[in-house]
């Protein structure tokens, strides 16, 4: 029967990242620096809030949207963060994780033959869905601009068929992000044009070097933002993610949003509300212990010879595999992890202009950096 299956569906593939994770998992004394995800736990505070939405049996379906009390914190939080105005009755949707998010606005605002324009190398979330509206992705090669997508990168790509700008920032898997000078001459740019924006700010409490800005501040009317808690809150498996619109773009996704989940898990709701109001800032604590991993990891890498570009927010750093290794990037981490066991992302993970890298999270220990990059130094001592 597998030839009745949707083509559009058999084309794509399962995740470069998880693939490879899956491929190592299995390995004894393994040094993992691949899965996005953070090592701290979800705060005290937040666990004891989803147990007690159990103990009081707050087991049923919520509002589509969401809790009202939840979209409240939640546009309460984006409005004290980042400036942002959204109003909680209708212009945000509490949705299962910023891969929700990302999945019912591209269903609402895409169709056959129109165009998406993403940087490249991109997390590789948005392109399966893109292809499976139909829809075409057009990305635009930013390896030589320092990883940056700004507006001079975008202007050559934009057609009559562009439907939409991915804007992820700060991104995976580079860590770089944009400056408010940036973001307002793309909305200066696009403000009479007939494109949205998708604003991936999944990362937005993890910046480093400067405060988080939204392209929504300057251009709400045509920006959709994703966000949640996975990163911020170290809530992955809470799967609980917000999407900002106008009111006149929300109340069609809620539509897709509906038939696709009903709603948000509503235990991982409470736990939610918790941590967006007296958890406001617990994205503090561990983003200076990620500026500390940071600096630690930077050093180590640009002492061993590599060329990397410092990221200012999340938690990659995306390297470049120096040329005298004759390897594309999955023989090199399959070579790495085989010879060394440490554990890197391909970076045709990230779309073929990710070929030539490697994606590094930071999102571990100290000890288990050192521990890591002490193998990989060892390791690169063969090629040269």
């Amino acid at each position: 029967m597998e030839h009745l299956i949707n083509q559009k569906v058999k084309t794509i593939e399962i995740s470069g990242i998880r693939k490879f994770f899956n491929m190592v998992a299995h390995m004894d004394d393994l040094i993992s620096f691949t899965i996005g995800q953070p090592d701290f736990p979800t705060p005290e505070h937040v666990k004891n809030a989803g147990i007690a939405a159990i103990d009081n049996n707050f087991t049923s379906y919520t509002h589509n949207a969401g809790t009202i009390e939840l979209r409240a914190a939640a546009c309460d939080f984006v409005a004290k963060k980042y400036g942002l105005d959204y109003t909680p009755e209708t212009e945000v949707i509490v949705t299962m994780g910023a891969s929700e998010a990302i999945d019912i606005a591209f269903r609402t605002i895409l169709a056959e033959g129109l165009e998406v324009i993403l940087p490249g190398p991109i997390y590789p979330g948005y392109e399966p869905i893109i292809h499976m509206m139909g829809a075409v992705p057009v990305h635009v090669d930013i390896r030589e601009n320092q990883f940056r997508f700004t507006l001079e990168m975008i202007k050559p790509y934009i057609t009559d068929k562009t439907r939409c700008i991915v804007l992820p920032y700060p991104s995976n898997p580079t860590g770089v992000s944009l400056t408010k000078e940036e973001l307002k001459e793309i909305a200066d740019f696009l403000k009479d044009k007939e494109i949205f924006i998708l604003a991936d700010e999944i990362y937005s409490e993890l910046t480093f070097d400067q405060k988080h800005a939204s392209i929504a501040s300057y251009l709400k009317e045509k920006t959709i933002v994703i966000n949640g808690l996975s990163k911020s809150h170290s809530m992955t498996g809470w799967r609980i993610g917000f999407l900002f619109a106008p009111e006149n773009i929300t109340k069609h996704i809620l539509k897709v949003h509906q038939y696709n989940v009903s709603c948000a898990n509503s235990i991982a709701q409470k736990a939610a509300y918790e941590a967006l109001t007296a958890g406001f800032d617990d994205a503090l604590a561990m983003k200076m212990e990620y500026i500390k991993r940071r600096e630690y990891v930077y050093n180590r890498l640009t002492s061993m010879g590599f060329y990397v570009v410092k990221p200012d927010g999340a938690f990659y750093f995306f390297v470049k595999i120096p040329k005298s290794i004759p390897l594309n990037s999955f023989d090199f981490a399959l070579k790495l992890v085989n010879e060394t066991k440490v554990a890197v992302v391909p970076g045709s993970a990230f779309s073929d202009y990710g070929e030539g890298y490697f994606r590094l999270s930071f999102a571990c220990s100290m000890e288990t950096l050192e521990i890591g990059l002490n193998r990989l130094e060892h390791y690169l001592k063969k090629w040269f």
